[in-house]
């Protein structure tokens, strides 16, 4: 029996936008986030998505705490350079919905999204169940890679692994990233729980790659269970800076030197180790395209936009915190190094200005703390609420900011795009910007920028 709460009269027509349809989908349950798989298979079994993947396609499931949008899009990349017809899912998105759904490297259209939404919606209707939308989305996004006939789907995790609606889905090569503590209201306060979480992913006899030098002892004991393969960082494989341009990645079987790429060289290590684990015919020639082309927004992305320097990262807890900062730190020395060398300064020296906002839900405290006491010279915080229902409030920012910084330091708007149009008056052609809490801080500063209406 369906408890929908929006009557079958309210479901957007073939003729409705897609921004329509995302409102939609907003309202046909009863929460925003509902762990579970038993709602989501039936109507994924209606649509055909589960035995596509499992028939056609061969599939990249990756779990974490932190780096899963950067180890998604490298894995894809390297795919994609080789020939294969690649498939890319990932969440959230930062302007528009449609990056969450990618074939070859291109976010699919408008009208494919309203195409599968409707079947999707006709195959709920069908089965009398309400899905949230996060289920909704990701099962069209199935559906889409399912008709378009791709080789390759590389998904990445939403929230935990086990419950989560992707793992309806069985992988042929499963990595989980790194473990740390988030989202403690659905995965557990601690690592053993989170760990027991995310090695839900796992399948019997099946590959993992994991990404970080401390296992949980749960992600062992799900290896040992499922007789699953392991190849773990810093044990199987491991990577070492070279020099800016190149890094070298070793494994039992091979050494390679390799141009380094935009994004996080831990992320990458990762990201090859799967790829090279798997059945898949990728050369090192499509892995070194790969790494010289492929991005990610807001992942460690440096742009010069408005007479400025800009460094928009997604880290939003304590360990996207330290991967920042472990990248920030030679940035900073580079980008003092680049303006030293420029004649007429300003007589004041580059500072640091911080962009910043963050979900309510999320340790506040100790990201903070972080890029406080990492030693630079962060001059200015400008603080406002993002537009999204779980949103830290203003008041609750400064609060804690107060903790760590001078209040004079501290400059509060109403919006993020108030707060966007500030920093820049706010700053001088030499100080770096860096926008960082959230992926809603990020998509709400470059829409700002976007607008060109700041002055």
């Amino acid at each position: 029996m369906s408890d929908s709460i929006v009557s079958n009269s309210n479901i957007p027509t073939e003729h409705s936008n897609l921004t329509e349809w995302l409102d939609y989908m907003q309202q046909i349950h009863v929460s925003a986030i509902d762990m579970g798989l038993s709602r989501v298979l039936p109507v994924a079994e209606a649509l055909g998505v589960v035995q596509s993947a499992k028939d056609d396609a061969y599939v990249f499931t990756v779990a974490g705490t932190n780096g899963k949008g950067s180890t998604t899009a490298v894995v894809a990349q390297m795919c994609q350079a080789a020939g294969y017809k690649t498939a890319l899912y990932q969440s959230p998105h930062l302007s528009v919905f449609n990056e969450r759904v990618r074939i070859n490297g291109e976010m699919v259209s408008d009208e494919t999204l309203i195409d599968a939404f409707s079947k999707v919606e006709a195959a709920r209707l069908q089965c009398a169940l309400t899905l949230s939308f996060f289920e909704m989305t990701t099962l069209a996004a199935l559906l889409i890679f399912a008709e378009a006939d791709c080789d390759v789907w590389v998904i990445e995790v939403g929230l935990g692994g086990r419950l989560d609606v992707v793992n309806i889905i069985d992988p042929d090569m499963a990595v989980i990233t790194n473990i740390a503590i988030d989202h403690v209201d659905w995965l557990g306060d601690n690592v053993e729980d989170i760990g027991r979480e995310k090695a839900g992913i796992l399948r019997d006899g099946i590959t993992l790659i994991y990404g970080d030098k401390a296992m949980p002892a749960s992600v062992q004991q799900a290896i040992d269970t499922h007789q699953a393969t392991c190849y773990q960082a810093g044990q199987d494989f491991d990577y070492r800076e070279v020099d800016t341009d190149v890094w070298q990645y070793s494994n039992a079987a091979v050494t390679m030197q390799l141009p380094r790429p935009a994004l996080s060289l831990t992320n990458s290590a990762n990201a090859l180790s799967a790829v090279l684990a798997s059945p898949l015919n990728i050369n090192k020639n499509a892995i070194e395209q790969a790494l010289r082309t492929v991005k990610l927004a807001g992942r460690f992305d440096y742009r010069e936009t408005h007479n400025r320097h800009w460094l928009f990262d997604v880290a939003h807890n304590e360990q996207g915190v330290e991967f920042l900062l472990a990248q920030l730190l030679p940035l900073w020395q580079q980008h003092l190094a680049k303006q030293n060398s420029y004649e007429n300064l300003s007589s004041r020296p580059a500072n640091i200005k911080i962009l910043f906002s963050m979900l309510g839900d999320k340790d506040i405290n100790k990201v903070v703390q972080r890029l406080t006491e990492a030693g630079l010279p962060i001059s200015d915080w400008f603080i406002a609420e993002i537009d999204y229902p779980r949103a830290a409030s203003t008041e609750k920012l400064q609060g804690i900011l107060t903790s760590y910084v001078d209040s004079a330091q501290i400059h509060e708007f109403r919006r993020l795009s108030e707060a966007t149009a500030a920093v820049i008056k706010g700053s001088q052609a030499q100080d770096l910007i860096v926008v960082c809490g959230s992926f809603h801080t990020i998509g709400e500063a470059l829409a700002a920028l976007a607008a060109d209406n700041l002055n």
